[in-house]
C-alpha cells in the first residue's frame, strides 16, 4: 500500500475518533472527550495534508468524508443506539458507490 494511502487512512482513523469524541464531549462540558476531540481533528488534518501532496484535494476530501460518514453512523448505531433509517442507508450506499467509483475509474486517483 502506498504511504500516501496509509496517511488517507490515518486521516480517515483520527477524524472517526474525534467525532465519535464530538458526541461524547456533550458539547464540550466533559473534558477528556473534548480534549480527544481536538486532539483527532488536528492529527485527521496533518495526515490529510500528507496526502494532498500526492492527490487532488477533492479526491482526498471525498475519500476522507465519506468514509468517514458511513465509519461514523456505523459507531453511532452500535454505540449511540441511533438509528438510521433506509433513505439513510441507501444514501450511504450511494456514497461508497462513488468512492468505488473514483478509485476504479478516476485518472486523478492515484493506484
Amino acid at each position: 500500500m502506498p504511504n500516501h494511502y496509509l496517511f488517507l487512512l490515518i486521516a480517515i482513523a483520527t477524524e472517526t475518533i474525534g467525532t465519535t469524541a464530538l458526541q461524547a464531549s456533550q458539547q464540550f462540558t466533559r473534558p477528556l472527550p473534548s480534549i480527544v476531540v481536538l486532539v483527532g481533528y488536528a492529527l485527521s488534518f496533518y495526515f490529510m495534508s500528507l496526502t494532498l501532496k500526492y492527490m487532488p484535494v477533492g479526491i482526498v476530501y471525498a475519500i476522507w468524508s465519506a468514509v468517514g460518514i458511513v465509519l461514523i453512523a456505523a459507531i453511532g448505531w452500535v454505540v449511540f443506539g441511533q438509528k438510521v433509517d433506509l433513505p439513510g442507508a441507501i444514501g450511504m450506499g450511494l456514497i461508497i458507490a462513488g468512492i468505488v467509483v473514483i478509485h476504479l475509474f478516476s485518472d486523478t486517483a492515484t493506484h
